[in-house]
């Protein structure tokens, strides 16, 4: 759980108080062109320093319903070397918003007309697996992807005070998500 000094150490600008319900919205087939809209002005922008892009989230899971916001995993050669991206992507028009040196060195971009959460790592970083070990699992099985969806909904109801805390109050249920997903691939 990320606690409210932390969050307002990492974000660039101040905390957003949210103070409602989440909303959800049943799942778009728009999301993934939304996606490759972004991820061609994010090759088009940074080129060759573009080592992995990602849809990631639960935008990039048919069928399950999501904040209309696409989740992006960008992984460039080092995150924490900001002036090597961060200028080309401003000049683009997004917007460093978050940085997280002692959590992966992840940096989070917004978008200049899309709602998106781009999320920096260095090639290589831990935190993508697990994105990407979440995403496939759910993109592949049902019953864990309406597991989820009904986890997510019940929570969406509550008033938080940060859409942060929202995210935090899914992690047990992410991880044991991702738990038997590590199980069924690695049954060692």
């Amino acid at each position: 759980m990320v606690t409210e000094e932390e969050m307002r150490a990492a974000m660039i600008g101040g905390l957003r108080l949210h103070n409602a319900p989440i909303l959800l919205l049943q799942y778009s087939p728009e999301w993934p062109m939304l996606f490759g809209r972004e991820a061609e002005r994010v090759r088009a922008t940074l080129g060759e320093r573009v080592l992995q892009l990602e849809h990631v989230g639960s935008t990039a899971v048919p069928g399950l319903a999501a904040k209309p916001i696409i989740d992006m995993a960008l992984a460039v050669a080092d995150s924490a070397d900001e002036p090597r991206y961060v200028p080309a992507m401003e000049a683009a028009g997004y917007v460093l918003e978050a940085r997280e040196p002692d959590w992966h060195q992840h940096r989070l971009l917004k978008g200049p007309d899309t709602d998106i959460n781009l999320h920096v790592f260095s090639l290589g970083c831990p935190e993508i697996g697990r994105l990407l070990i979440f995403r496939d699992w759910l993109r592949n099985h049902d019953a864990e992807r309406d597991f989820y969806e009904r986890s997510k909904r019940e929570l969406a109801k509550r008033t938080w005070k940060y859409v942060q805390n929202y995210a935090d109050a899914k992690t047990s249920v992410v991880e044991e998500i991702i738990a038997r997903a590590r199980a069924a691939t690695n049954p060692i």
